[in-house]
């Protein structure tokens, strides 16, 4: 199968990638995290999660980050939204498209949101029918669908049953998280042939992790199957709290640089991606997790 031509990237970092750190993190850093995205040509940016505090203090403020960041016409500010209460507050704040996110282990499942892969479904569906009253869009994410820690490796058959579900559920789109980075680029190849016979694979993205450094060799892997859809977080930002030793998201800098080598069109500027990514890593203290931006730097 020959490389897709363009590829649309799905900046993760101030939701998946912020939601983790220990430190406080203002919603005005936020903000201008958000619109440096959007300035780099990002066309879909994952604000923030209408989630508890309790349980995801730096997600709090989600809806002030909404009503002041700069909408650049064209870009998609998306949200999580797991459950009705987060999604009517998404709603409130002008949230247009949201995610919902199940996993493709049982034994996370539980660990992570305290019910069975089942149940986490059937949470959705009330969700699935408020977003066609108002005319939102959904898009699904699969975790650990090559790995779980606790349950180890995760048949590509099981993950492809929770991906269906999702999808005839109604997200246009599912996003399949090797959310503990164990995968390889055989098991990633594998993995999308087996799903796609369940979900076509323009409405499959990839969402992966750099644990054991193979993310971006998942990537190609995964271009190689026809995935023209890609998850990445800023400055390598995020991990995963269930997942021990489970290091952050590839960093989109570097997706980016792939990119381009390839002759792939994204429609992001990496210099200037580059330069976001440095600005939020001195928030947070901290030198960006972007191999290239580092390479950059040393020049």
């Amino acid at each position: 199968m020959s490389l897709p031509s363009q590829v649309r990237l799905i900046e993760v970092g101030p939701r998946d990638g912020l939601q983790n750190e220990a430190q406080p993190i203002s919603v005005a850093d936020k903000v201008q995290l958000v619109d440096a995205l959007s300035a780099a040509g990002l066309g879909y940016i994952e604000v923030g999660s209408f989630v508890s505090p309790k349980w995801v203090p730096q997600m709090a403020g989600s809806a002030e980050v909404f009503a002041q960041i700069q909408r650049k016409p064209g870009v998609t500010y998306g949200a999580l939204a797991p459950n009705l209460r987060g999604f009517e507050d998404a709603v409130a704040a002008g949230v247009k498209e949201v995610a919902v996110f199940a996993a493709a282990s049982e034994a996370f499942s539980q660990r992570n949101i305290n019910c069975s892969i089942s149940e986490s479904l059937a949470r959705f569906a009330p969700i699935m029918e408020a977003a066609r009253q108002h005319g939102v869009t959904v898009r699904g994410y699969v975790s650990c669908v090559l790995g779980c820690p606790y349950e180890g490796t995760v048949a590509p058959e099981q993950v492809a049953l929770v991906a269906r579900e999702l999808y005839a559920m109604g997200c246009y789109e599912v996003s399949l998280g090797d959310t503990i980075g164990t995968g390889t680029a055989g098991a990633t190849r594998r993995l999308f042939e087996v799903v796609s016979a369940h979900v076509p694979r323009d409405k499959l993205a990839g969402h992966f992790h750099d644990t054991y450094g193979q993310a971006m060799a998942n990537i190609y892997a995964s271009l190689l199957e026809g995935i023209a859809v890609f998850d990445s977080s800023i400055a390598g930002l995020g991990g995963c709290p269930y997942a021990k030793g489970a290091s952050g998201n590839v960093a989109t800098e570097d997706v980016v640089y792939l990119l381009n080598g390839l002759g792939i069109e994204t429609g992001i500027d990496l210099d200037t991606l580059i330069v976001a990514g440095q600005q939020i890593s001195a928030v947070l203290g901290r030198p960006s997790g972007s191999r290239v931006a580092k390479a950059r730097s040393a020049q």
